[in-house]
């Protein structure tokens, strides 16, 4: 019997090739050496252009007005939440060398709850590079840094939990395309950077759901670029309104079979403003707005996401059902005051 190890070729004994051999996995050191590295440099990355924003009241910072933010130009302009300095007379940012400087604010938008200050007295601030939010990837390791509770340059780290998710902002606003992560906040996170482990930033940490452990939210940074953009030439974000309240309800099957809707819910319209696009174009308390624009409208939400700035002055189909029928309607957004 011929040895195991050999082969006939050709009525020849020739030798086998030895079997491939398996590189061994790497060791649990290297794995978090290299989960540190990442780390490290993210944070000397950024780090450097994080800072604590805090509202100066008649008595002296407000704590409830503390949050933090970070540096985008070399003359100051620094992106924080809308909630945190909404409404300020007057702030003070401080660099985590101690510097501290006074600052304005230049606008905000709370509809993102993101808002750009400007800090005095310096135009040589270290700053931060913003990155590209669409190319994150779900587990990818993400890094805040922040101020949580008065605790200046803080870093906490996880990854990226989910994408595309919706959030609703303090104003009632609903924000797509926001970041769920596990890096841990706290209050006074808000307004810091959400960090990749190349060094660019991603979101803009804003929310956490206090009941919860490990979800946190932040606001894409390709909508902070968009927002960061309008307030810096306008001091605020434009946007369009046709004056309606209403709620999702559900539509009785027979009316979606009969006239081959889009959805089994729309929305109600509970109330219309004075001298409102809505009300113009002969929209009624009671309607049921279906569609809007060609879109179907399951919840007001739909509608939100629709009124857009570019939806200002342009005439836009809605599709209402009035005491079981369909009522066809022309519409022209205005400018949100």
């Amino acid at each position: 019997m011929a040895s195991p190890a050999l082969r006939l070729v050709n009525g020849a004994k020739a030798a086998e090739s030895p079997a491939p051999r398996e590189e061994a996995p790497p060791r649990d050191a290297e794995l978090f050496d290299a989960y540190s590295r990442a780390v490290v440099h993210a944070v000397r990355s950024v780090g450097p252009a994080v800072v604590h924003v805090s509202v100066q009241g008649p008595e002296g910072p407000r704590a409830s007005g503390s949050g933090s933010g970070f540096v985008f130009t070399p003359d100051g302009f620094v992106i924080t939440n809308s909630h945190v300095v909404h409404d300020a007379k007057q702030l003070l940012v401080t660099l985590p060398d101690g510097q501290s400087l006074t600052a304005s604010v230049v606008g905000d938008d709370p509809g993102t709850d993101l808002a750009v200050i400007r800090a005095h007295g310096s135009s040589d601030l270290p700053t931060a590079t913003l990155g590209d939010s669409s190319a994150l990837e779900v587990g990818q390791l993400v890094v805040a840094i922040g101020n949580p509770l008065g605790f200046q340059s803080t870093v906490t780290a996880g990854v990226v939990s989910a994408l595309g998710r919706s959030l609703r902002t303090r104003s009632g606003r609903l924000v797509d395309d926001v970041i769920q992560t596990d890096a841990a906040l706290n209050p006074g996170n808000s307004g810091g950077p959400l960090v990749t482990s190349s060094g660019n930033i991603v979101g803009v940490n804003t929310a956490i759901i206090p009941s919860a452990q490990g979800i946190c939210f932040a606001i894409g940074i390709n909508t902070a670029k968009f927002v960061l953009e309008q307030l810096m030439h306008t001091g605020r974000v434009r946007r369009s309104v046709i004056g309606v309240a209403g709620q999702t309800v559900p539509i009785h099957r027979r009316y979606v079979r009969h006239f081959g809707l889009p959805a089994e819910t729309g929305v109600f319209v509970t109330a219309l403003t004075d001298d409102s696009p809505a009300r113009t174009a002969g929209i009624r308390d009671g309607d049921v707005v279906v569609e809007f624009d060609g879109a179907p409208v399951r919840g007001i939400d739909d509608i939100h996401r629709a009124l857009t700035q570019e939806r200002v002055g342009q005439t836009v189909p809605v599709r209402l059902l009035r005491n079981g029928r369909l009522v066809d309607v022309t519409v022209t957004p205005k400018e949100a005051g």
